[in-house]
């Protein structure tokens, strides 16, 4: 596409901030301060795409809130990776009617990847006639005038149009933590996974600008936000679009020289386009944190050549082992589908067998679950729910028990953490994570929010460690601290 097809004109945003205020006048004329409930499900990219939403509902004058009773704009932003995330929304949309019920000049709205679905739309259509407003990702940025719309004609408004999809700078964004943002880099995938629905609901890969989101980050730098998450369906496609030679090694680099206390975080990495130059420059740059997503999905180089995942079990294998060559602290994680259409219990032990090898810090693991609409859908799938149980089981063992000793093995060192959060636990208040992205519960005060302590290891579980402050509780920036006695031990 040229870039000219997929930027959002400035003139069209502006038609947006129009709408936004016709849109708050509307609802004021309701006499009292309209409220809105934002409820998203799915990965992070939905979430920064909560963010722009409640960014836009802010402008419109809304507050928000948790109680759908109280609510005068309901969003739900939806994620179609999984049936049993499909189903869940839709068990939270049907509940809503009581709800319209009480108060029918309430909006409801549907949107991201289910809703870009024809047929989660066709369902919604005849079936749950109580939502007013659905609209896939593609058509977020105009969610000002399509609310407007729905506002006006008190009629329903679907926005799911078959298109490829594009960036729209300037949006309004809430950021529900002054800790942490995400920013998102680019939009859509090319891969076309045989399992995967993601290409078909959020169109072709499109990558901002760099000065965009350098401006972006150099002003979380400057609000003191300590963790920033760069989004993309696959950020090793970053730049392929531009009419620059520029890819994600060269963003990392420039994001890097942007001075201030914060750590830099990526997701997702393709394995296929992840290379020794990505790898070089996580471990020269200051900034960048050294841990690192690898989606591998499947051990076996059969399935992973059905999957269409453009590499093999081996080319996977040398991509690890340069990484840790270069980042021996390196912190690694994957997602796996276990009972892929066809699979046998050898080539599921052969996924098995590589977590044993490569000794994964963390695993996000899944049973395949089929996406219609997908060429994996269609697959013959001999095995039973019962026998991919069994083997996902055995996968499931085999992790916690390497998470288990990896994290035992922290128990007595210092490391450095950024406190980011409470978890509800009266003996361990505080959630903190390391550089690589482990966490770790802790003791103190909520005063420790937002900054960097170093955290004495004194006990751990399979998905966790527990710490307790050093003596000393602050320390100098991130990058910019003297060497101390605990910086082998830092992540």
């Amino acid at each position: 596409m040229e870039r000219t097809q997929v930027v959002v004109p400035a003139g069209e945003i502006e038609r947006q901030r129009d709408f936004i205020r016709k849109t708050a006048q509307e609802l004021a004329r309701r006499g009292h301060p309209p409220l809105a409930v934002v409820d998203t499900y799915g990965c992070q990219q939905n979430v920064a795409d909560s963010q722009r939403l409640m960014g836009m509902l802010r402008d419109m004058g809304c507050a928000f809130t948790q109680d759908p009773d109280a609510a005068d704009v309901i969003v739900i932003n939806t994620c179609a990776i999984r049936d049993n995330a499909e189903k869940k929304v839709f068990g939270v949309v049907g509940q809503l009617v009581h709800a319209k019920e009480r108060n029918p000049e309430l909006i409801i709205c549907l949107c991201g990847c289910m809703a870009q679905q024809e047929s989660v739309a066709k369902k919604i259509k005849a079936s749950y006639r109580h939502v007013d407003l659905v609209f896939g990702p593609q058509a977020l940025w105009k969610f000002p005038e399509l609310l407007f719309e729905t506002l006006q004609s008190r009629k329903r408004v679907f926005s799911i149009e078959n298109v490829h999809g594009s960036i729209a700078e300037g949006l309004p964004v809430v950021r529900e933590s002054g800790v942490k943002a995400w920013v998102s880099i680019m939009y859509g995938c090319n891969n076309f996974c045989s399992y995967c629905i993601v290409p078909y609901v959020r169109g072709r890969e499109r990558s901002r600008e760099p000065e965009d989101i350098l401006a972006e980050v150099r002003q979380l730098a400057a609000e003191g936000y300590r963790e920033i998450t760069l989004l993309g369906q696959n950020v090793n496609s970053y730049g392929k679009d531009l009419e620059r030679s520029m890819d994600f090694a060269d963003l990392l680099a420039e994001i890097d020289k942007i001075p201030g206390d914060y750590l830099i975080r990526f997701m997702t990495s393709h394995p296929k386009d992840a290379g020794e130059k990505l790898f070089d420059t996580m471990a020269r740059c200051s900034h960048v944190a050294k841990q690192l997503h690898l989606p591998v999905q499947s051990g076996n180089s059969r399935v992973l050549r059905v999957m269409n995942r453009g590499y093999t079990r081996e080319q996977y294998l040398e991509k690890v082992r340069y990484a840790r060559s270069v980042m021996p602290e390196l912190t690694l994680t994957s997602d796996i589908i276990i009972g892929f259409p066809g699979e046998t219990e050898a080539e599921a032990m052969d996924t098995v067998s590589l977590i044993e090898e490569v000794r994964y810090d963390a695993l996000f693991t899944f049973i395949y679950s089929p996406r219609p609409g997908t060429p994996a859908a269609q697959m013959p799938d001999p095995a039973s729910r019962a026998e991919k149980q069994v083997w996902f089981d055995r996968l499931l063992e085999a992790q916690n028990r390497i998470s288990g000793e990896l994290h035992r093995a922290y128990v007595g060192r210092t490391v450095r953490v950024l406190v980011d959060g409470e978890c509800g636990d009266k003996r361990w208040p505080l959630s903190s994570r390391t550089n690589g992205g482990r966490l770790v519960h802790l003791d103190g005060g909520r005063d420790l929010i937002g900054q960097y302590v170093d955290a004495d290891i004194v006990d751990s579980n399979t998905w966790a460690l527990f710490g307790t402050l050093a003596d000393s509780q602050r320390v100098p920036p991130c990058g910019d601290r003297p060497n101390s006695p605990h910086d082998h031990n830092a992540f």
